[in-house]
């Protein structure tokens, strides 16, 4: 499952959930073209993972507190948070199996 955040909710669904389990956020935009592309290879990741991890999608105009604060500044941007901060992340297309490395 994923789940969406936003401003209003981001503090809960990712900093203080990733006290107790790792989140993984993928940060896009409509209008991105790659964000598109990206999207489903996002959603095999959560399907294959299963409940170790949170996944959440975070629309970067919805988020745009978590957005500056955490210094996306390329979209889409894989964010691993942790114990409430980024961990790892990667940004721009990339292959499954560079979002599976980021749970590792």
């Amino acid at each position: 499952m994923i789940i969406e955040v936003n401003d209003a909710n981001f503090e809960k669904e990712v900093i203080e959930a990733s006290k107790s389990k790792p989140v993984l956020v993928d940060f896009y935009a409509t209008w991105c073209g790659v964000c598109k592309m990206m999207a489903p290879i996002f959603e095999e990741v959560a399907k294959e993972t299963g409940d170790k991890v949170i996944f959440a999608k975070a629309n970067a105009e919805e988020t745009a507190n978590a957005t500056e604060k955490f210094e996306i500044l390329s979209l889409p941007t894989f964010a691993l948070f942790k114990d409430g901060k980024v961990e790892k992340s990667i940004s721009g297309p990339q292959a499954k199996e560079m979002i599976l490395d980021l749970l590792k």
